[in-house]
C-alpha cells in the first residue's frame, strides 16, 4: 500500500465530510468521461465508501459494476450502498479476476495513493476490451482543489517542512497524467479540467474531519501536540476569511482518459 493511503482506514462517514464531501457531484461529471452505456461492464479502482460506484451503477446497473479498494471498512460501505455490484478488498496493482472484460476501467482520487502508479494503470488497462476506455480523476492538489490548498498554506506558514500534498502527490498535473497514460500503451489520450463544490455549514464544520487523522491532511493535523493544532487551526480559519456562517468551496480535479490498443 502506498503511503498516505492508510490514512483511509477510517469509518466512511468521516471520509465522507472530509475530501468525500466533494466525490458525489465529482462522480456525475467523471461518469460523462467514460462514454458507457445500460449493461457495459465497468471497473473502479479504490472505490473508497462508493459514490462513484452508486454513480456508475446508475448508468449501467448494479450487477454490471465491480469495484476494488484496499481498505475493507471501505469496501464493505460500498457494498452496503451498491448491493449489486462486485466490491473486493484488491489494491490496484493486483486486480482479481472478474472473468469478464470491461467497457471501461478508471479510478476517482486513487491514483496518488497507488504503490506503483504505472502497474495500476497498467492493470485497468489489461482489465478493458481493445477500444475500451482507462480514465482516471485527480484533485489539482497544486492550485485547484481550495479546501486542502488552504489547510497546506497555512501549515506552510508555520512549518515550512509540512509535507504539502501539491509537492509531495506525483501526478497532478495533466502533463504528468498524459505521460503516465502514454507508458501504458493507452492511445487517444485526452485530459482536462472538472470543477465541483462543497458546501459548509460553518468552520467548525470544514474543520472537524482534520483532527481525526483522515487522509494525508488530517494525518498531518492529528500528529500535531494542541498548541500547534490550534495554530494551525485559527490560521487555517483567516485564510478562509474568518467565516461566521455557511460558504461554499470550489475543488478542481484533473482528468484524464485513452483508449486500450
Amino acid at each position: 500500500m502506498a503511503r498516505g493511503a492508510r490514512t483511509f482506514e477510517a469509518p466512511a462517514e468521516t471520509y465522507d465530510r472530509h475530501v468525500g464531501r466533494y466525490t458525489p457531484s465529482l462522480a456525475r461529471t467523471h461518469v460523462r468521461l467514460l462514454d458507457v452505456h445500460r449493461r457495459d461492464d465497468v471497473l473502479e479502482v479504490g472505490c473508497g465508501p462508493g459514490a462513484l460506484t452508486e454513480v456508475l451503477a446508475q448508468a449501467v446497473g448494479g450487477s454490471h459494476v465491480c469495484a476494488v479498494d484496499p481498505s475493507e471498512p471501505f469496501a464493505e460501505e460500498c457494498r452496503r450502498r451498491v448491493p449489486d455490484a462486485d466490491v473486493r478488498v484488491a489494491a490496484a496493482e493486483h486486480l482479481p479476476d472478474f472473468d469478464r472484460e470491461f467497457a471501461a476501467a478508471t479510478s476517482q482520487l486513487v491514483l496518488n495513493f497507488m504503490s506503483d502508479a504505472d502497474a495500476g494503470v497498467a492493470s485497468m488497462r489489461s482489465a478493458v476490451k481493445r477500444g475500451g476506455v482507462v480514465a482516471s480523476v485527480v484533485w489539482d492538489y497544486r492550485v485547484g482543489m481550495r479546501m486542502l490548498r488552504v489547510f497546506w498554506d497555512a501549515a506552510l506558514e508555520l512549518d515550512r517542512n509540512a509535507p504539502d500534498e501539491g509537492r509531495t502527490m506525483p501526478h497532478c498535473t495533466t502533463a504528468g497524467l498524459r505521460a503516465l497514460w502514454s507508458r501504458a500503451g493507452i492511445d487517444r489520450v485526452q485530459t482536462g479540467e472538472l470543477v465541483v463544490a462543497a458546501r459548509y455549514v460553518d468552520f467548525e464544520d470544514f474543520w472537524a474531519p482534520f483532527p481525526t487523522g483522515i487522509a494525508p491532511s488530517g494525518a498531518y493535523c492529528a500528529a500535531l501536540d494542541d498548541e500547534h493544532r490550534e495554530a494551525l487551526r485559527e490560521l487555517v480559519y483567516r485564510r478562509l476569511g474568518a467565516p461566521r456562517g455557511g460558504f461554499v468551496l470550489d475543488a478542481r480535479a484533473w482528468y484524464v482518459r485513452g483508449r486500450s490498443r
